[in-house]
């Protein structure tokens, strides 16, 4: 399963390959202001020891910052695939792919793909990838979503 203090570095760069970093606060495709490499701040405001790290964030952060919020999003994002009774089961790369689509869209959102979850509950995986394909998430992010379909078919990163 995957760790965030073992593999941390690993989930950084991938998660940074898709949302990118950005120091200052800005508007994502949905509206939502953000930071550092996607930490949605309406979403999970900061806590009392970010603000502490932070300092004052409106005007920059640093990438060692982006690097804090992003290590503490994805202890998040896990501890909340935990729940999936599944999860634990998969290989590393759809555990990621898991990951990657709970990070952007949130676990709720990521819940909402019941057919998809289905599937893979019971190893179809591409009929999984499918389901993901079919979706507006692959709409709004097309690239990503490739990519992370691939990931739950094949199992298989491309970083195309």
């Amino acid at each position: 399963m995957i760790k965030v203090d073992k593999d941390f570095d690993w989930l950084a760069r991938r998660l940074e390959f898709h949302e990118g970093f950005r120091d200052k606060p800005y508007k994502c495709s949905k509206g939502k202001l953000t930071i550092g490499i996607g930490h949605n701040i309406e979403a999970r405001e900061f806590t009392e020891a970010e603000k502490r790290a932070l300092g004052d964030w409106r005007h920059g952060i640093t990438r060692n910052a982006a690097l804090m919020l992003l290590r503490n999003d994805i202890a998040i994002c896990l501890k909340q695939l935990s729940g999936i009774d599944f999860y634990a089961k998969l290989d590393i790369e759809r555990q990621y792919a898991l990951l990657d689509m709970c990070f952007q869209l949130g676990y709720e959102g990521l819940c909402k793909f019941k057919k998809m979850l289905d599937y893979m509950r019971w190893g179809k995986f591409q009929l999984a990838s499918k389901e993901c394909l079919d979706s507006l998430y692959a709409q709004q992010t097309p690239a990503r979503a490739r990519r992370i379909a691939k990931l739950i078919s094949d199992g298989i990163w491309l970083r195309k």
